[in-house]
C-alpha cells in the first residue's frame, strides 16, 4: 500500500466519525478497524473486524504504515501486535488532558482514569522506541460536537429534561472546549508533520470561558433562558446520589461540581507551531446538539 492509505482504530467513535469525513475528502484510502464488521458507504474506506492478535507473527499481508487511533488509548496496548504485522511506522493516538486534571480528584474512578491514560502513554511511547516506530500522542481538553460527546451534550440533555442547570459556588473555573472535527483534523496533520515524531501535545480549543459562561452558551444554542441553579457542595451531593440511578448520569460525581470552580486550561501554541491547529471558538451549531 502507498503513503495514502492509513489504518484507523476507533473509527466509530466521535472523532472517528469526523476523521473519516475529513480523510475520504482528503482522498485518504482507509482502513477502519471495529469490532463488528460493517460494509463501507464511503469511497475510499475498507472496514475490517478488528481482533487483537493471538501469534504476533501472524501474516496479514497488507502494509499500512500509518496509524491512526481514536478509540481511548489505554486499549492500544491490546493491538500492538496487530500494528506490527501491518508494518506501523507512525502511529498518532488519542489521550487526554484528563490524566493531569483528573490526578489528584476526589473520586478514586476519575483517579484510577488518570492513572490508566498515564500508563498507556507509557506504553505506548516504549513499544514505539523499542521497534523504532514513530509516536505521536494527542491530549485534547473537553471535547464536544455532533451530539455524540459525553460532556456538553450531557448538559444540554439536562438542560432540556429540568429546565435548568445546577452550579457549586462561582463556577469560574476556566474551560477550553475543542470541538471533535478540530482534534480530527489535528490527528491528520499529527500523522504528516514530520516535526511531530515522538512528541506528545496538550490540543484545547479557540477559546477560554468560564464554566458558568460555558453553560450559558448552552442554554442561547436551545434558545432557553439561562436558569442556572447555584448550590452548596452538599445539596450537589445529595442530588447526584439520586441522579446516579438512571444510567444517563451514573458518571456524575461530586468531584465534578468541585472542578466547576478549578481552571483546567491547557496552552496548544506547540500544537499550532507544528501541525497548524487553529481551533474554533465554542458556538455551538445545530449539528452539535443532540436529538
Amino acid at each position: 500500500m502507498d503513503e495514502n492509505h492509513v489504518g484507523l482504530l476507533g473509527a466509530k467513535s466521535l472523532v472517528g466519525e469526523c476523521l473519516l469525513s475529513l480523510m475520504t475528502e482528503s482522498q485518504w484510502q482507509v482502513m477502519a478497524f471495529s469490532r463488528q464488521t460493517r460494509k463501507s458507504e464511503a469511497v475510499g474506506i475498507e472496514w475490517r473486524s478488528i481482533v487483537p492478535l493471538s501469534n504476533p507473527h501472524t501474516e496479514v499481508g497488507d502494509k499500512i504504515e500509518h496509524w491512526i487511533c481514536v478509540a481511548p488509548i489505554w486499549v492500544l496496548p491490546d493491538y500492538f501486535d496487530l500494528l506490527a504485522a501491518y508494518g506501523a511506522q507512525r502511529v498518532v493516538a488519542l489521550s487526554s488532558t484528563s490524566r493531569f486534571t483528573k490526578d489528584d480528584s476526589t473520586d478514586l474512578e476519575e483517579q484510577a482514569t488518570a492513572l490508566r491514560l498515564a500508563d498507556a502513554e507509557a506504553r505506548v511511547r516504549e513499544w514505539a522506541e523499542s521497534r523504532g516506530v514513530e509516536w505521536v500522542i494527542l491530549r485534547p481538553t473537553l471535547i464536544y460536537g455532533l451530539g455524540r460527546d459525553k460532556n456538553i451534550s450531557e448538559i444540554i440533555r439536562f438542560i432540556r429534561r429540568f429546565g435548568f442547570f445546577p452550579l457549586f459556588g462561582k463556577a469560574k473555573g476556566l474551560r477550553q472546549p475543542v470541538h471533535a472535527a478540530d482534534v480530527a483534523g489535528a490527528c491528520l496533520a499529527a500523522l504528516q508533520a514530520p516535526c511531530a515524531a515522538n512528541r506528545a501535545y496538550n490540543i484545547s480549543g479557540g477559546e477560554t470561558l468560564t464554566y458558568r459562561d460555558m453553560v450559558g452558551r448552552v442554554f442561547t444554542a436551545l434558545d432557553r433562558r439561562t436558569r442556572l441553579l447555584t448550590v452548596p457542595l452538599w445539596a450537589f451531593h445529595l442530588m447526584v446520589t439520586v441522579l446516579r440511578r438512571l444510567p444517563r448520569y451514573r458518571q456524575w460525581s461530586t468531584a465534578m461540581a468541585e472542578r466547576m470552580s478549578r481552571d483546567l486550561v491547557f496552552e496548544h501554541k506547540e500544537a499550532e507551531n507544528d501541525l497548524g491547529f487553529s481551533p474554533r471558538p465554542f458556538l455551538l451549531e445545530s449539528q452539535d446538539l443532540p436529538e
